[in-house]
């Protein structure tokens, strides 16, 4: 666990500088590209909705992504808009990563539309973050959109990899390295 730690703790950011105020004021669609990749607690969890799509397949594999970044959309306008408050969106991101992780740990299947309805409330989350910091501009929308379909691409891409080889235990592996990940974030923010 410590080797584990001591090679993510070097890229995590601190919530100052993963969430507000760490695009510098910028809101064209380069920063929010970039804002996604700021923190691990987005990459991570971002990945993880692409694992657990492909881990479901079949129309998961559109429909969990396709909820996330529906769901972030809203929380952006929402946020950047001051439509509405969100409280412990910062612990509602963390706990994306964690139960998504646990979710590819258990490795059973779950139905499609309560795994969708769930993804739909960690991207509200995670939209209200890039929101709250952000500008309401479609540049920036654009961008942290497209950022975050890429995320989900590499962890459908990696899972369907997986899926080939027909074994579980891959997923289960990524499962608890995302989950320790994301309790490790907890305890260090």
């Amino acid at each position: 666990m410590r080797r584990l730690l001591s090679l993510v703790l070097p890229f995590t950011a601190t919530p100052a500088l993963a969430h507000v105020g760490a695009d510098a004021g910028a809101h064209d669609f380069a920063s929010g590209f970039a804002h996604p990749f700021g923190g691990l607690d987005h990459c991570l969890a971002m990945i993880a909705v692409g694992l657990v799509a492909a881990f479901l397949g079949g129309r998961a594999r559109i429909a969990l992504p396709g909820a996330f970044l529906g769901a972030m959309l809203a929380g952006f306008v929402a946020g950047a808009a001051k439509l509405a408050a969100l409280p412990a969106y910062e612990a509602m991101i963390l706990a994306s990563v964690i139960g998504l992780g646990l979710a590819l740990l258990v490795a059973q299947p779950v139905p499609r539309l309560p795994a969708a309805g769930l993804v739909a409330l960690f991207g509200l989350a995670h939209g209200f973050a890039h929101g709250i910091e952000g500008a309401l501009t479609p540049g920036y929308a654009a961008g942290f959109l497209a950022a975050t379909a890429i995320l989900h691409a590499i962890g459908l891409g990696l899972g369907q990899a997986v899926a080939r080889l027909d074994r579980p235990i891959f997923y289960r592996i990524a499962g608890g390295t995302i989950a320790a990940a994301g309790l490790a974030l907890a305890t260090i923010g």
